[in-house]
């Protein structure tokens, strides 16, 4: 029986017929049930609104002293970070070259493999001119202007802060075109180097704060890391990030969609990037995070890299414009045909089945006619 039930059986005069003391005690007991219901909804009501509500900063020991984050991410994890960049692990990984573009304020590099065990890894070099180490660490560390340039980001919030090692953990909501949008819970931690050189992890975890919802789907792997170091010779700083992330989607389109869009994300951050120089003295507060707990690399870890990504981009440079006229005059046949697919997806999604079919035809016929062609070109060889 719920309590409106209770509420109406006690309001109907004809149901309660009070007679001497039987009556009297009867009547008392339903009455304490009634409260003892009550004050169970209103605590209930009232723990739901509380552990909703956004919280500042909370420290390692103000959310459960059962949770401990000083463990999620550690020393272990900055040391694959460092041989990760340094391209030690990637020796017998096949790669990708997925993007190389560059304006007068910034430049961009990207290559990809396929892991046996797991999702898509991306290596990528982004170099900005004019700028700082710690004015480009802020940027990427601060999410409440990144809310304001990234029409991605939806939500973020900061769940709980480890001031004993500096392990943050937030909560992230991502929009995704025509697809339900992507909860990242994730956890990170900042290191600092020699010569003004900025290390960070991050990767996925679980919190009490945060508990699963329907209307969003969960990423279930992240790791993600960078290194942010000055240009020897030149008022410029590089970027280099190692970066795999399971958000539930096909592998061909994930790359497809990455390919086609990561040069116009990496614009819009330029162009944050400048107009964050103006605002960033004033929008630095008192708030504990990564950026004010950030730790020194321990001796030894750090390693005297021989600067591989920059003659990297030096000598893509050379090569970058002849790259691009080549790309644009010939496509690859499998970025076309997925192309194709793509759009007959589209157009059925949109409500143009007649259309929608033509190009999904196109496609099959295609990898058909392709399939049918591979024998004689054989042959002719």
């Amino acid at each position: 029986m719920n309590i409106l039930e209770y509420g109406s059986s006690f309001s109907s005069s004809s149901t309660w017929e009070i007679h001497g003391a039987g009556g009297w005690a009867t009547m008392v007991a339903v009455l304490v049930i009634i409260l003892w219901h009550l004050g169970r909804l209103i605590f209930s009501a009232r723990f739901r609104s509380s552990s909703n509500s956004t919280p500042t900063s909370l420290s390692a020991s103000a959310v459960n002293p059962q949770f401990r984050i000083s463990e999620i991410v550690g020393d272990a994890d900055l040391k694959t970070l460092i041989d990760n960049l340094d391209e030690k692990l990637n020796l017998n990984e096949r790669w990708d070259n997925v993007v190389d573009k560059r304006n007068n304020f910034v430049s961009y590099n990207a290559k990809c493999c396929k892991p046996k065990d797991g999702p898509l890894k991306y290596v990528s070099v982004t170099v900005f001119e004019n700028c700082s180490t710690e004015m480009l660490r802020d940027l990427y560390m601060d999410n409440d202007y990144r809310k304001q340039w990234d029409k991605m980001v939806l939500e973020h919030e900061q769940l709980q802060v480890d001031e004993s090692n500096g392990t943050e953990i937030g909560r992230t909501i991502k929009k995704l075109p025509l697809l339900t949008p992507r909860e990242y819970v994730l956890a990170w931690r900042l290191w600092e180097g020699k010569d003004k050189t900025f290390y960070c992890f991050i990767k996925e975890c679980e919190h009490p704060l945060a508990s699963r919802q329907k209307r969003y789907v969960r990423v279930s792997f992240f790791r993600s890391g960078w290194r942010i170091r000055k240009v020897p010779g030149r008022n410029a700083c590089e970027i280099k990030m190692v970066h795999q992330e399971d958000a539930g989607l096909n592998v061909e389109m994930a790359k497809l969609a990455f390919a086609k869009g990561i040069w116009s994300y990496v614009c819009k951050m330029d162009n944050a990037l400048r107009k964050y120089s103006a605002i960033h003295n004033s929008q630095q507060g008192s708030a504990v995070s990564a950026i004010t707990l950030i730790q020194k690399v321990p001796p030894g870890l750090e390693t005297i890299n021989s600067r591989e990504s920059l003659s990297h981009l030096e000598t893509s440079a050379a090569s970058g414009q002849g790259n691009k006229r080549k790309f644009s005059r010939r496509p690859s046949k499998k970025l076309v045909a997925n192309g194709l697919l793509l759009l007959g997806v589209f157009c059925l999604s949109r409500g143009h089945p007649p259309l929608g079919a033509n190009v999904a035809m196109a496609y099959i016929l295609k990898k058909l006619t392709k399939r049918g062609a591979t024998p004689s070109q054989s042959g002719q060889s």
